[in-house]
Parts: structure tokens; C-alpha cells; sequence
């Protein structure tokens, strides 16, 4: 009786250890100019309220909709003017709601209101402090610092919530905390983290951008990248969602780097990505919102069971010998 007493708690352990898979649960968007439809959509954030935010790159627009696809609104239009986009890549969601998007070949971020009233700006073209060449993504902290990866310049910079500079850190290169075209941020519990593109790989700092590690290489491997565009991170379970671009995949790790999983492959049906930038996950870690870039269209993933492999009567037997 002890001996299997035993086995069952062993079994119980084995898959209270395994990683959580996500499954495909929908999808919304077609390419096209409409309410919901997309242009090379680049960018996914939610919003403490679920809503999910859209960078809709060649629209030059953000929409917004319900956590299953049910538009709620959008604005934007091509321009220089405030509220205007050329080539919108990269957003998220400040703690009261506001909204931060990255304003590419405008080289400068803008923020809004939720529903879209312009609040303000900051950058221009330049490799000076506050200045950008070509950003790419952009986090908010908790306590409403903005990260923004400064593409072309192969730096991050850190801003107050109203874009007074306060640091940069990096420069290229592949040593550590140098950058080869860093394409996406994001912050959690006083860490940032890098998709480091042109370098393949994922680093991490301090909130003010000490060096704290890093992880992936060149590579169709678990854990490796090609051009990983996109990376965000699960504030109930701390897992990092890495949108492997080059792989057709979105991988996941723990906060050290430690590879948990992966899902999707080359494709258009479900579940499939064509170089997909974009990568949000929900409050509560149940939703995994993938901007499908090549496909023009958001997917949308939840957990399913644990993939557990069931432990041999050989290998368990193996434990009382």
C-alpha cells in the first residue's frame, strides 16, 4: 500500500511540474481597409479591462475590440500631425488605461486617451537623448516608466510617462547588453526585457539597464531565434511569450530563460503564422493575442492541459530499487 501510496504522489508531482500548452481558440481579421479588417498588423497590447489593442502598421491606424474580436473603435490616419501614423509597429497600455504607440518613420511615440483623444508626443529623428532612429516597440512599467527600443540607434531609452528622458543604455554590437536592431520591450517587476533581433536573441536588465542575462541564439531549435520581433510577459505566472518571427512560432519561457513551450508553424490555417510581430498576453494569463503580420489577422490562444508525459512502470519501479 505505501509503494503505491508513493507512485501516485510521484505521478501528482510529475505533472504539477509540466509546462502549460495554449491551444488555438480564434482568430479575427482579413487584409483590407474596414472596421476590423488589417494591413500588416505589427503590434497586440490588452488593456486592463481585456480590451485588446491593434498597431494596424500599413492602415497607419490602432483599433481596438473585445477580447474575442468584436471591434470597439479605432483612429489614425497617415501623417505627421498629432494622432497621425506613419507606420504605427508597437503599443501598450499604461496602469490607468492611456495608450503608448510607437510612430515608426515618425521616429517619436505618441499616447492617448483609451478610446483614442490625443494626450501627447515626444521624439524626433536624431541619436541624441529622446531622440530615435526607426522605433520599434515600447513597455510601461507599474510605477509608468516607458521603454522604447530605439531600432537603429541599437539602444533602449527610458522616459517618465510624459517623455522626459531619463536614460538609454546599449550600442551595437553582440557583447552584453549591446544591441543589433532591438525590436520589442517588455517590463515586469522591475526587469526588462529585450528582443534583441538582429542578435537572435532575448536580454534582460535592471529597470535602469544593468545587465542581468540572456538567452537564445540563430536557430530553429527550442530556445533558439530567428529574428525574434516581439516579447512580452505574463504578470500572473511571469512567463515570457517571445514571437519568433523567422520561425513561424511563439516560444515561452521562464524569467530566467528556462524554455517551457512552443506553438504554431509556417501557414495560413489556424494556429499557423506568416512572420507574426506581435505578441500580448491578458492580466490573468488566460489569453496569448498573436499579431499574425504576413496573414493580416489577430489569433488568439488559451490554455489547455498540461502536456505531461506519462512516466514508465519501469522507471517508477526504478525509484524502490
Amino acid at each position: 500500500m505505501k509503494v503505491w501510496i508513493v507512485i501516485t504522489a510521484y505521478l501528482t508531482v510529475a505533472a504539477s511540474v509540466a509546462a502549460t500548452t495554449y491551444v488555438y481558440e480564434g482568430q479575427w481579421g482579413r487584409r483590407g481597409t474596414g472596421d476590423g479588417y488589417f494591413d500588416h498588423p505589427a503590434g497586440a497590447a490588452v488593456a486592463p479591462t481585456g480590451d485588446v489593442y491593434v498597431a494596424d502598421r500599413d492602415n497607419h491606424r490602432v483599433q481596438y475590440f473585445t477580447f474575442d474580436g468584436w471591434q470597439l473603435g479605432a483612429w489614425g490616419e497617415p501623417g505627421t500631425g498629432d494622432g497621425q501614423f506613419r507606420w504605427p509597429t508597437g503599443l501598450t497600455i499604461a496602469p490607468g488605461g492611456n495608450v503608448y504607440v510607437v510612430d515608426h518613420f515618425n521616429h517619436r511615440v505618441q499616447y492617448f486617451t483609451s478610446t483614442g483623444s490625443f494626450l501627447g508626443k515626444w521624439g524626433t529623428f536624431g541619436t541624441g537623448e529622446g531622440q530615435f532612429r526607426y522605433p520599434v516597440g515600447v513597455a510601461i512599467s507599474s510605477g509608468h516608466s516607458v521603454y522604447v527600443t530605439d531600432s537603429h540607434n541599437h539602444r533602449c531609452q527610458e522616459f517618465t510617462a510624459s517623455g522626459s528622458f531619463s536614460r538609454a543604455w546599449g550600442g551595437p554590437g553582440s557583447g552584453n547588453g549591446e544591441f543589433n536592431n532591438p525590436m520589442d520591450v517588455a517590463v515586469t517587476g522591475g526587469t526588462v526585457y529585450v528582443a534583441d533581433g538582429g542578435n537572435h536573441r532575448i536580454q534582460y536588465f535592471t529597470s535602469s539597464g544593468s545587465f542581468l542575462g540572456k538567452w537564445g541564439s540563430y536557430g530553429a531549435g527550442e530556445g533558439y531565434f530567428k529574428v525574434p520581433s516581439a516579447v512580452t510577459v505574463s504578470p500572473a505566472e511571469r512567463r515570457v511569450f517571445v514571437a519568433d518571427a523567422g520561425n513561424d512560432r511563439v516560444q515561452y519561457f521562464g524569467p530566467a530563460g528556462i524554455f517551457l513551450g512552443a506553438f504554431g508553424s509556417y501557414g495560413k490555417g489556424a494556429g499557423q503564422f506568416d512572420l507574426p510581430a506581435g505578441v500580448a498576453v491578458d492580466g490573468a494569463g488566460r489569453w496569448v493575442y498573436v499579431a499574425d503580420t504576413g496573414n493580416h489577422r489577430i489569433q488568439y490562444f488559451g490554455k489547455g492541459e498540461p502536456a505531461v508525459a506519462p512516466a514508465s512502470l519501469g522507471r517508477v519501479k526504478a525509484l524502490f530499487k
